[in-house]
């Protein structure tokens, strides 16, 4: 098995170093990964979220709230998206065989599109909550302008679960080998998810956004308060969210045989990636 980590188009809020920590002043705008994995693995080709795609790049007032654009900026160049990157390993968009979703937000959903082919897994939960559109804010998040994949998804039934390090809400995906696992960590959305990948006698565990901060996974926690205001903001039950967050730091702290990454902490994807956020893939597997 085979993974590789890619930023599909980081979102750039203001704010400066109130947000991500590095980036000087308040006024400027941040950086913010869009972490995404490649996995090769038998006859599969798996991409982890697939963060934005070729048409929100193209037309992004058009698939893409005025609201998210405004506040978030990102940064839409097509040579970020997974459609591109993943030519550099010599695959074809094409030859992607699934698509194993964290939650249906804009910016880990929008390049659905650009893999005709693959079968696109992800919670019951998450496509019930994200269809209804139920506020103001579902509506700017949730895209349906991103899911003409529709017919290709596979749902998970929350009551059909097994167990992976402690947690009991886990998803075995139909047609995907046992070493990929979806793991339930609602909060952020009512379906969110983690993406659970095992890598010889090691895991690799994408918690997507369970949190934003690196720092919030150490045994004395920080956030910047922008990332906590984000957070805030966009979870659909804080109570879920704030408890698998503290479930997530006490397996990190505890369980060396884990990696543990989420998706938009810039210093986390560039220590895993081995290359700047900006830079697009260009080398073989890490």
């Amino acid at each position: 098995m085979k993974i590789h980590h890619l930023n599909c188009i980081s979102t750039c809020p203001l704010g400066g170093h109130l947000m991500d920590g590095p980036t000087p002043g308040v006024f400027t705008r941040a950086a913010l990964a869009c972490h995404c994995l490649l996995i090769e693995t038998g006859d599969r080709l798996v991409l982890v979220d697939t963060g934005l795609g070729l048409r929100d790049v193209a037309q992004p007032h058009d698939r893409l709230s005025a609201f998210f654009l405004a506040l978030l900026s990102p940064d839409l160049r097509a040579e970020m998206t997974a459609a591109r990157q993943i030519p550099a390993l010599g695959y074809a968009p094409q030859e992607v065989t699934d698509i194993v979703l964290t939650h249906l937000d804009f910016d880990h959903a929008g390049g659905l599109d650009d893999f005709p082919n693959a079968t696109v897994h992800l919670r019951a939960m998450e496509q019930a909550s994200a269809a209804r559109q139920r506020t103001w804010l579902d509506r700017q998040r949730f895209r349906p302008q991103q899911w003409g994949s529709r017919d290709r998804w596979r749902t998970y039934d929350d009551a059909r679960t097994g167990r992976w390090m402690g947690f009991d809400a886990v998803s075995a995906l139909h047609g995907l080998p046992p070493e990929i696992l979806l793991v339930h960590l609602p909060g952020h959305t009512h379906g969110h998810a983690g993406v659970a990948v095992r890598r010889g006698n090691d895991w690799l565990l994408l918690a997507g956004d369970a949190y934003f901060d690196a720092r919030e996974m150490h045994a004395h926690p920080r956030c910047t308060p922008g990332l906590r205001f984000y957070q805030w903001m966009m979870e659909k039950d804080r109570r879920a969210r704030l408890h698998h967050r503290d479930r997530l730091r006490e397996l990190a702290l505890g369980e060396p045989a884990l990696t543990l990454f989420c998706s938009h902490d810039p210093g986390q994807f560039e220590a895993l990636a081995g290359r700047r956020l900006g830079e697009p893939l260009r080398a073989g597997p890490l």
